[in-house]
Order: C-alpha cells, then sequence, then structure tokens
C-alpha cells in the first residue's frame, strides 16, 4: 500500500540541489494533494564577524531568501498545487528541519537535497541531510542532483 502524504517540508536553499528537492517535493505534493512547506533556516552565527554583528549582511540575506520563497511558492502554485506556505526561521538548519518544524507544522514527510552546504561546511558542521535522516520522526526524502 503507498504511503499517502497530507503535509510535505521541503528544505530551499537556493543550491541546486534544492531546486531538485523542490521539484520531487512538488510532484509528490501533487500526487497526494499535500499541503507543500517551503522552508529555509537562517543560521545567525552565519553573520558574525570577528566582534561585531553584520546586520546588513543579516537582513540582505533574510529579504533575498524570502524572495527565493515566494519564486518557488509562486512556481508551486503555477504547476497546480493549490495549498503552498512558506517558512523562515532562525537556528540550526539541521535540527530545525529535522525537529522543531516537523513537529510545530505537523509534517509527514521532509524532502531535502543531498548537499545544500560547501564541502569546508559538511566537514565542520556535519551533513544537514545525514542529521535529517537520522533525527527526524517523519519519513525523509533525500534527493540527489
Amino acid at each position: 500500500m503507498e504511503q499517502k502524504y497530507s503535509r510535505i517540508l521541503v528544505g530551499m536553499d537556493g543550491s541546486a540541489e534544492s531546486l531538485k528537492a523542490f521539484d520531487e517535493a512538488v510532484r509528490i505534493a501533487k500526487r497526494n494533494d499535500a499541503e507543500l512547506i517551503l522552508a529555509n533556516v537562517i543560521e545567525k552565527r552565519s553573520f558574525l564577524a570577528v566582534n561585531t554583528y553584520d546586520t546588513i549582511a543579516e537582513e540582505q540575506h533574510e529579504n533575498g531568501t524570502k524572495l527565493l520563497l515566494q519564486q518557488f511558492a509562486k512556481e508551486a502554485l503555477e504547476e497546480g498545487l493549490t495549498d503552498v506556505r512558506t517558512l523562515l526561521e532562525y537556528g540550526s538548519p539541521k535540527v530545525a528541519m529535522a525537529t522543531k518544524i516537523p513537529k510545530q507544522e505537523n509534517v509527514d514527510l521532509i524532502v531535502i537535497g543531498a548537499i545544500g552546504i560547501s564541502y569546508i561546511e559538511r566537514v565542520v558542521v556535519g551533513s544537514v541531510a545525514a542529521y535529517i535522516v537520522n533525527h527526524a520522526k517523519c519519513n525523509t526524502l533525500i534527493v540527489r542532483k
């Protein structure tokens, strides 16, 4: 029996991998007549410079991220979905995508790209995808490029 999903969360960071994840999430949402939640999590620590908090860079990043999410929400609606939302959070991307957002939004499927950060960040911080697979309480789909 095929799994029926009602609320799908897709991580959007603008990478090629997240674009593939978006395409797959739209296909799954259409098949299941599911709500699609497009999410991005901004890590505040990425805006810390030496001893100064760069509010201008943070604001520009936030505005760009909101625009990215809005553009993809519009595209999802044009693809025939009727229930699409965007969500911008602050904190640890892997924790927010694996546990916080799925719990608060009652998500039953998380769709993410295989690689959404640079090689150096993966080595230092760890793979967001691996963390989500190991900590999420719902099904996860990792989409390769």
